[in-house]
């Protein structure tokens, strides 16, 4: 349980830190806002896993200690959500590709056997249905906009795609937690996946890829040199200075 609390907290607090990069830098005020609020909803979702991360493992750690004071091969995350933002387009095409995922993920985790896993995705789903609705439109508005905005939409689907199967791909850990009725069964949440995916990217005219090659590895704590260079920049101050309050 703590290992699966794990990977729901690093996959909300690595994209939660890749989005906060764009705050400051929007294309335009108002998306912005979006993204940093956006984050700010990721982060939010991270602190309630990593607490009850903490509270099951019973050594003492903190959400602030799992946050920052793990190494790289000591996450959980998907190769997905460490990739680089790229361009706008590329940042809403990751950012779609997971609300999706996290979407059907949080409305089965609120049938979950464990009461607090459910008290959290309750209060999470709000939120990812804002989330995946404001990806959607994105990726809509983007790839049946101009033919620059469509080329460079296609572009950042293609790229991302082999980095999308991990979501919904089970391994012993995830089957476990789902016979326990714990966690969904991903193989059914990667049916919904696909169908929500197909129906927004036709919509968008954008073409769905073809290619069935995927990434793996991150969940199991292998990791692309991205997250190497995310948590330099996210954990600097914590061990620059243990303990330190604000």
């Amino acid at each position: 349980m703590f290992e699966y609390l794990l990977r729901l907290g690093d996959n909300t607090l690595i994209l939660s830190q890749r989005l906060s990069e764009w705050c400051g830098h929007g294309p335009v005020l108002e998306q912005d806002i979006a993204l940093t609020n956006i984050a700010l909803d990721l982060l939010g979702q991270t602190r309630m896993y990593l607490t009850y991360a903490g509270e099951l493992e019973g050594k003492g750690h903190s959400e602030d200690d799992l946050a920052y004071f793990r190494d790289a091969h000591q996450f959980r995350n998907c190769l997905l959500v460490e990739r680089p933002n790229g361009d706008f387009g590329h940042t809403i095409a990751r950012q779609f590709f997971f609300d999706v995922f996290n979407y059907y993920q949080l409305k089965e985790l609120t049938q979950s056997t464990d009461q607090r896993l459910r008290e959290i995705a309750e209060k999470a789903l709000k939120e990812a249905t804002y989330h995946l609705r404001f990806s959607s439109e994105w990726v809509i508005r983007l790839g049946d906009g101009t033919e620059e905005s469509h080329r460079r939409m296609q572009s950042a689907v293609d790229t991302l795609w082999p980095f999308t199967g991990e979501l919904c791909t089970p391994d012993a850990l995830d089957q476990e937690m789902a016979e326990k009725g714990i966690a969904p069964d991903l193989q059914k949440i990667k049916e919904l996946w696909i169908n929500k995916v197909t129906e927004v990217l036709q919509e968008a005219t954008l073409t769905f890829p073809t290619n069935n090659w995927m990434q793996s590895g991150g969940k199991q704590g292998r990791h692309s040199e991205h997250l190497g260079f995310i948590l330099a920049e996210m954990q600097h101050l914590q061990r620059t200075d243990p303990g330190n309050t604000w």
